[in-house]
């Protein structure tokens, strides 16, 4: 891979975080949403980034256009939750030809039908989130602070908790336990990577607008000026910004932390009806299908 400055749309203003020359990996980065924001927050600021998906479709939508830019990006289709998945990110990151830095999981989340009263909740339900948000999370950590460890260089490891995790989460206990998990994930790596230089820092997002959240998160200005402090839902980028200096070297003196970015959603914690279901949840059908 060609050095950073020879590639058109890099940001000169975001060149000067230090990510210029090194690899960085994006664990889920085809969705459309915050994983397909970082990437291209960081190939701006001139990190090659392997932008991994199991979907090769989505790589072609969302990913592969930021190449056709002059972005350092490169398009890497296999699963983040296989041992042969994982196998092939690394592979694809030492093709690269560029220094491995960094790792962002974003690989995780959860359908609709997840939702549901802790008493209807089955062991496969609990497994499946367990595995998507915190096996996925810890074995791609694992092959990426092994193979910075093999090399003796630094690093930074981001994973996407999520408010769910930070808090309640009623009828979606599940979830928000995973991702609570992955905070205390995130704290116990942190610590015994710290004298080799490998920083492992975590960030919650609240309500954000992704095309995964308009399965059950609807329009509603209203509600959102009553629920979150600062009025609105935060935007995809606007959790990039985060990721992006977690893993820049503005953030060296930073590890085992969770940053909350959720536009204060936190601090009024009024998002819950009198029925203790999310008020983000409009649908009145499905506000009913899972209290059940």
């Amino acid at each position: 891979m060609a050095n950073g400055s020879a590639h058109t749309g890099i940001d000169p203003g975001l060149a000067g975080l230090g990510l210029g020359d090194r690899g960085v990996i994006v664990a889920g980065a085809g969705g459309g949403g915050i994983g397909t924001a970082i990437t291209r927050l960081l190939a701006r600021a001139g990190a090659t980034v392997i932008a991994v998906s199991r979907s090769p479709e989505n790589l072609a939508t969302h990913v592969e256009p930021l190449a056709a830019e002059g972005l350092p990006v490169v398009s890497c289709a296999a699963d983040a939750s296989t041992d042969d998945g994982v196998a092939k990110i690394l592979d694809a990151a030492r093709a690269s030809g560029v220094p491995l830095h960094g790792l962002v999981n974003v690989a995780g989340g959860a359908a609709p039908a997840t939702w549901m009263p802790a008493t209807r909740v089955t062991r496969t339900d609990w497994r499946d989130l367990f595995a998507q948000n915190v096996e996925t999370m810890f074995f791609m950590s694992q092959a990426v602070a092994t193979e910075l460890k093999a090399a003796g260089r630094p690093g930074s490891i981001v994973s996407l908790s999520s408010i769910s995790g930070m808090n309640t989460a009623p009828f979606h206990i599940a979830y928000g336990t995973a991702k609570a998990a992955l905070v205390a994930a995130t704290r116990t790596l942190a610590v015994e990577l710290a004298q080799t230089g490998i920083r492992v820092n975590a960030v919650a997002p609240g309500v954000t607008a992704t095309p995964a959240s308009t399965a059950y998160v609807g329009d509603d200005p209203e509600r959102d000026r009553t629920a979150i402090a600062m009025g609105r839902r935060g935007t995809p980028e606007e959790q990039a910004g985060p990721i992006l200096f977690l893993l820049s070297d503005l953030s060296s003196y930073l590890t085992g932390q969770t940053l909350l970015v959720d536009g204060g959603l936190n601090l009024k914690w009024t998002h819950l009806g009198a029925d203790h279901t999310s008020l983000f949840l409009e649908n009145a059908e499905f506000r009913a299908a899972i209290t059940r």
